[in-house]
């Protein structure tokens, strides 16, 4: 019968918070650990890698799949930060109109400046004709088509406006004449 000696080292604890800390070259270990599955060693050596991506977006479509399959060190960090429709007569959001709205697809097609202005939500204070309609409303598809088709003067105005919710403060103060 054939006898092996084994070899057994102890580390202290400080020995081994200096061995986990020596930075690895994904390189050396590819050629060390041939055998080794690519894409089980990628996962292992990429350290500080895919932080702080995709944050404070605004809009639709922003700050998606960065930071993916980073192999190394400090790889993928800090992309799709930041983007958006720069805000456009103090609307953000996505296709807001008017002025200081906030959402997506508010104050669009009106014919007044006075009208589809200070909502919060999607799809308020659109298509208002005459003037100060669809202001002011929060939620979804308040304050729309106000104010339409009117003849003469002073007819159709202040419709729509300061309503909370969904589907309030439409359709009012129309075909007058």
């Amino acid at each position: 019968m054939k006898r092996t000696k084994i070899a057994f080292a102890v580390l202290t604890c400080a020995e081994l918070g200096v061995a986990l800390a020596i930075p690895v070259d994904p390189a050396s270990l590819m050629d060390a650990h041939t055998t080794a599955s690519s894409s089980k060693l990628q996962q292992l050596a990429c350290v500080g890698c895919g932080n702080g991506n995709g944050n404070g977006n605004v809009g639709i479509n922003n700050g998606n799949q960065n930071g993916n399959y980073n192999t190394g060190s400090g790889n993928g960090n800090g992309n799709g930060n930041g983007n958006g429709t720069p805000p456009v007569n103090g609307n953000y959001g996505y296709m807001n109109g008017g002025t200081g709205n906030y959402g997506a697809f508010n104050g669009l097609g009106n014919s007044s400046t006075t009208s589809g202005n200070n909502n919060v939500g999607a799809g308020n204070g659109n298509y208002n004709g005459s003037t100060l309609n669809g202001n002011g409303n929060i939620g979804a598809f308040n304050g729309n088509y106000n104010g339409i088709g009117n003849v003469g003067a002073g007819n159709g105005s202040m419709n729509g406006n300061g309503n909370i919710g969904a589907l309030n403060g439409n359709f009012n103060g129309s075909f007058n004449w």
